[in-house]
């Protein structure tokens, strides 16, 4: 049984559906137009959000890759409906509902190290925290 050697993995992130050859995709060292394919098919269902995927690429220019969850803060000022998070956590930037709370931190479970639900809305609530956000009958 012959196992393939990797030469590189690599964390990125693209609009879903709007992979495109690039610099980010060259230091990879894949075949980019195959894999801008794969992504914007897989991705195609998600327009609007922003995709981290790790690539993992082998000696024969063939790779294989994950699609992770978007990022909380992403998600999280879309929620809130603002274009940037406060630079200062004192300024309210933004507010969101405990539902709206429950609903990302339900989408990011697999990314996150939570045994449960509400673990995760304390760690997605951590991130609102720092961006700003205030969540409304939350502690």
């Amino acid at each position: 049984m012959s196992r393939k050697k990797v030469t590189k993995v690599c964390k990125l992130q693209f609009q879903a559906g709007g992979a495109r050859p690039g610099p980010a995709l060259a230091s990879a060292g894949i075949n980019m137009p195959q894999f801008c394919t794969q992504f914007n098919d897989q991705t195609k269902d998600r327009k609007g959000d922003v995709v981290p995927v790790v690539i993992t690429a082998y000696e024969d220019k063939s790779f294989d890759f994950v699609l992770k969850t978007t990022p909380a803060a992403h998600l999280l000022k879309k929620a809130a409906g603002i274009k940037t998070a406060s630079a200062n956590q004192k300024n309210i930037a933004g507010t969101i509902t405990v539902d709206q709370l429950r609903e990302i931190a339900e989408y990011k479970m697999p990314d996150l190290n939570a045994n449960d639900v509400e673990g995760a809305m304390r760690i997605v609530a951590g991130t609102a925290r720092n961006m700003g956000i205030k969540i409304e009958g939350f502690e």
